[in-house]
């Protein structure tokens, strides 16, 4: 029997709700701690669930009927909008809500069978009609059903979703009008924009081709990782879905874009500026995608895979995850740069930078089979010899290491290590080794010779170039036996780049024609035209040297010369300006010392005694005019 009068609305006292029928409720319903006081008869002629459990409970006849629904679709607030539509109410249903209804009527098994054009139908007519053929209405209910994915798979309304999202996907926007649907009426049938039923002339701009990756972003993990894997089923272009896994990525793993150089371009498109992102939790987004990457190459998905292990790495994800990063990039390493492989170190590891890791993409790069290049515009791929590649390598590990040599916690195994991973045949000239090699030794100078010669052996010296020899030749930092091999190569290389010059001279002069000469000679002059320069050079350079060596010579001769003829000199000047040596010059007789004046007294037979005092006046006289002489 039903309540007496129409019930007009619903409302609630606490944590019950109420309907204003006058009758009293006979069946208390409890949804998600909430108590629903409601009328048997227009729950049971609408739901399955309630009716056959009623039925089991006959024996409460005259007492107030209480049922507990457990794990209710949607809640309480869903379970009002069911109890609405069973007494008659208008029920609103929207893209938002639209799931949670068709499954709470699925769960109350609210069919045709319980009464015509039930909860259950009109929800399907909705969700076929109005949801499926619009690809914001699709996103926001493929947004409502995380809570309750398991009873949605299986009325099958992700997997329709996902279908309709992956078609539309794989078609030109233009033909179904949308993403100009975002601009509803304002739209007139021109194409043109319309303000206030003005038109304005604006048209709506063409979108490109990834105008689906920013909606697609507002899903959870596990509904995006299904629809990656629809949209493949589908035929959508590897990259494609590779430019929407790296703009998920991007947005979830802020850290991811530190090491994208500005690539991240966020569109507004249909659905998202009505929508909210999704709760994520980044190291299940990160194993979770690590399945979904393409199988592809290019330069900036390599550069993106690298982010990825860099953030892998401060997540601590699991080993088997982080494996295949590394294989992945190993395959393509080729195409890194070299400030995407310095990946810090984040575990307890004195040096500053993950070496193990490199050294493992290294071997993944040696032994791994090729993968099919996917060359589409925007990840700049470019095709190359199949030698190429690995000489790409060999050049950025030598820089690798010579960046990371100034690490004073560097052991030197490691930069060996690193160095002899990839094969002989790698690397045309040592010169990148050679520099590694220096920077590490200058960085670490106690570094016996013992190790410095163990750390040389990995440089092949006759695969130096000349400014490497000659370098090296000169080089303190180096081992005493290293450069005495430095300069044995460079002397053999000198004298067979000689040898073969001559040789080409004798050839070229025996031809009578000399447009007859073999072509390969002039590529073998051409190939030793360095060597030949710089023996030529050596050459004016010792004759130079001879000839300063014998200037120096002679002018130590005469700088011997000139210090006897100065000591002559001295010892004459110093006898020449003695007192006696003037007055014998002079005609004068000096005084006798008191030592002698004795002996000088007895046997004198002189002039008397004023003779002898006017002969010294006269003397005196001439030392005078000889001093202002």
């Amino acid at each position: 029997m039903a309540p007496a009068g129409k019930v007009t609305s619903f409302y609630r006292q606490g944590n019950d709700w109420f309907c204003n029928a006058s009758l009293p409720s006979d069946i208390s319903l409890i949804v998600d701690g909430v108590n629903f006081h409601l009328h048997k008869f227009p729950l049971i002629s609408k739901c399955g669930r309630i009716f056959k459990a009623l039925e089991e409970a006959q024996g409460t006849n005259g007492q107030t009927s209480t049922t507990r629904l457990e794990d209710f679709p949607g809640g309480a607030d869903i379970f009002l909008v069911t109890v609405k539509f069973c007494y008659g109410c208008r029920v609103e249903f929207t893209p938002r809500n639209i799931v949670m209804v068709y499954c709470a009527a699925d769960y109350l098994e609210m069919t045709d069978e319980y009464g015509e054009n039930n909860l259950l139908s009109k929800s399907d007519d909705y969700f076929h009609k109005n949801v499926l053929t619009n690809w914001k209405d699709c996103i926001l209910a493929l947004q409502s059903c995380n809570s309750m994915i398991p009873r949605a798979t299986k009325l099958q309304i992700i997997g329709k979703c996902l279908n309709a999202l992956s078609v539309m996907v794989c078609t030109d926007p233009s033909l179904f009008g949308w993403p100009m649907l975002m601009y509803g009426s304002l739209q007139s049938p021109g194409g043109s924009i319309l303000w206030n039923g003005i038109n304005t002339g604006a048209r709506i701009q063409s979108m490109a081709s990834d105008w689906w990756f920013e909606d697609i972003s507002y899903l959870s993990v596990p509904l995006f990782e299904r629809l990656i894997q629809t949209m493949e089923t589908k035929g959508i272009k590897p990259e494609s879905l590779a430019g929407a896994i790296m703009h998920y990525c991007r947005k979830y793993l802020p850290g991811l874009g530190r090491w994208q150089s500005g690539q991240i371009v966020t569109s507004r498109t249909v659905a998202s500026f009505s929508m909210t992102p999704a709760t994520v939790d980044q190291k299940d987004l990160l194993e979770s995608i690590v399945k979904l990457l393409p199988t592809k190459k290019g330069m900036s998905f390599c550069r993106f895979l690298l982010g990825l292990l860099r953030v892998a790495l401060i997540l601590g994800i699991n080993h088997s995850c982080q494996e295949t990063l590394e294989r992945r990039i190993g395959m393509q390493l080729h195409l890194a740069t070299l400030d995407s492989l310095l990946i810090p170190s984040y575990s307890d590891s004195d040096t500053l930078y993950n070496t193990d890791c490199v050294e493992r993409m290294i071997h993944h790069f040696i032994s791994e089979p090729a993968v099919t290049t996917v060359s589409p515009s925007s990840f700049d791929l470019g095709t190359s010899p199949s030698s190429e590649p690995l000489c790409r390598v060999a050049k950025l590990m030598d820089s690798y290491i010579a960046e990371i040599a100034s690490d004073v916690n560097l052991k030197p195994e490691r930069i060996r290590a690193l160095a002899e991973a990839l094969p002989d045949s790698s690397r045309s000239l040592h010169d990148g080794l050679y520099r590694a090699v220096d920077i590490y030794f200058k960085a670490h100078p106690w570094l016996p010779d013992r190790d410095k010669e163990q750390l040389c052996n990995i440089i092949d010296f006759q695969k130096l170039s000349i400014d490497a020899c000659a370098h090296a030749s000169q080089n303190e930092r180096l081992p005493l036996r290293i450069i005495l091999q430095v300069l044995f190569f460079e002397q053999l290389q000198l004298r067979t780049a000689l040898a073969g010059c001559l040789h080409v001279l004798d050839t070229e002069s025996a031809n009578a024609a000399p447009a007859a000469g073999p072509s390969d000679m002039a590529g073998h002059i051409v190939q030793r035209d360095g060597w030949v320069t710089v023996v030529r050079e050596n050459q004016v350079l010792r004759v130079d040297l001879e000839r300063m060596r014998s200037r120096v010579r002679e002018l130590e001769e005469e700088f011997s010369k000139i210090k006897q003829e100065m000591r002559k000199v001295s010892k004459s000047h110093s006898h020449l300006s003695s007192p006696r040596f003037l007055a014998r010059r002079m005609g004068c007789k000096l005084l006798p010392r008191s030592s002698d004046a004795q002996p000088d007294v007895i046997g004198s037979t002189g002039p008397s005694p004023r003779a002898s005092v006017e002969h010294p006046r006269t003397s005196g006289g001439h030392r005078k005019s000889f001093s202002l002489f």
